[in-house]
């Protein structure tokens, strides 16, 4: 081609729709330096391991490229053809909200220019779903599966589930790093070789802020395919593209200790001396986030900063509540209707929480 060229070629996004090349423009402006990068590898179907700082867009440049398979017809819709699990709960549930958003967003784009948008249906399974909707789940599959790593072996462990995981054709593995190194990481890893078995051949993306070394974790994910005889087959390492981002984030981060207390003062007084200190970075901020490292910790700290206050100014947020109240406390904080989240690591790996003012590590998660 001669003459002046689009913006949108000279990035990542010309291998996407124009209409969702230019709704990415739109709508969040410039593609950060790893979706540049990763962009062209995912489109040849490359096995993954992305890094970037938290912000980066690692879930949208994992993500994009699936809708843009639907939307071009190269994936078919009445199939679970896109497969995402991640260590936590709440951060699936905040990933089929923030991925909602932009399927909202494409349809009314496609729409104006009167081109098709198929149906694509984004579902969380965990131990939080309902029996009614896991039914509902297994006899109309949604396009993209949102699970832990529980689930997943869980699914492949059951005829139903396993009905649902025959069509596959991309693995998202997200906050690798938070597995990688212990048990739940083998949980995992072998879930998704079992996969194979019902899929073939998928395409793995694995996503992290922060992973070392990184060439031993992208031979974890890609793992060994059999190749050859079957009654001698001889296994070869899967290829896997490293993509580090060149960006850096910067923090502000001050250290700050309790109070001198003397022998005779109760247990509880290092405790009241701190939450008086919290009280006060509550006060001077919009909205603040206290992490801490077990759930007695992060009820007993929730209940002194609220004790003779006439409204709640902090609200707890861990494992042992119900799922409701957890996504209730998660929606009001993005939503800044939250002065203060108490939380322990249920909050801590790769969500979406909104504008923080300020986070203060108590006895921090590991």
């Amino acid at each position: 081609m001669h003459g002046k060229k689009n913006s949108i070629s000279l990035d990542g996004l010309s291998v996407f729709h124009p209409l969702i090349a230019q709704w990415f423009q739109d709508q969040i402006g410039s593609p950060t330096d790893v979706q540049n990068m990763a962009w062209p590898v995912i489109a040849r179907g490359e096995n993954a391991l992305i890094t970037a700082p938290t912000g980066s867009g690692k879930t949208l440049t994992a993500f994009l490229w699936a809708l843009n398979c639907f939307v071009t017809g190269k994936l078919d819709t009445g199939y679970t053809r896109v497969l995402y699990v991640s260590p936590l709960k709440a951060l699936n549930n905040d990933i089929q909200r923030n991925l909602l958003t932009p399927v909202d967003e494409l349809k009314r784009v496609f729409k104006l220019s009167e081109e098709n948008f198929p149906e694509i249906r984004i579902l969380t399974r965990s131990g939080d779903t309902p029996q009614s909707e896991r039914r509902r789940m297994l006899r109309h599959p949604p396009e993209i599966l949102i699970t832990t790593p529980e689930s997943l072996n869980l699914l492949l462990s059951s005829h139903g589930g396993r009905s649902m995981l025959t069509d596959v054709s991309t693995v998202i593995l997200d906050e690798i790093h938070s597995v990688v190194g212990e048990k739940r990481g083998v949980h995992l890893i072998t879930a998704v070789d079992r996969l194979v078995l019902l899929s073939g051949e998928f395409q793995r993306i694995a996503l992290s802020a922060t992973v070392r070394p990184l060439e031993t974790v992208a031979e974890y994910i890609g793992g060994f395919k059999s190749v050859g005889d079957l009654h001698a087959p001889i296994y070869q390492p899967r290829p896997v593209t490293v993509l580090k981002s060149k960006s850096e984030k910067k923090y502000k981060i001050r250290v700050k200790s309790a109070e001198n207390r003397s022998m005779e003062q109760s247990s509880d007084s290092i405790w009241d001396s701190l939450v008086h200190e919290f009280k006060k970075i509550i006060d001077q901020n919009r909205s603040t986030l206290i992490f801490v490292n077990s759930r007695k910790l992060c009820e007993k700290i929730t209940y002194k900063i609220n004790y003779k206050e006439e409204q709640p100014i902090a609200y707890a947020h861990h494992g042992s509540l119900s799922p409701e109240i957890r996504r209730e406390v998660e929606r009001k904080l993005k939503a800044g209707d939250l002065r203060a989240i108490v939380a322990t690591n249920t909050l801590e790996m790769g969500i979406d929480i909104g504008a923080l003012d300020e986070i203060i590590l108590v006895q921090s998660p590991f």
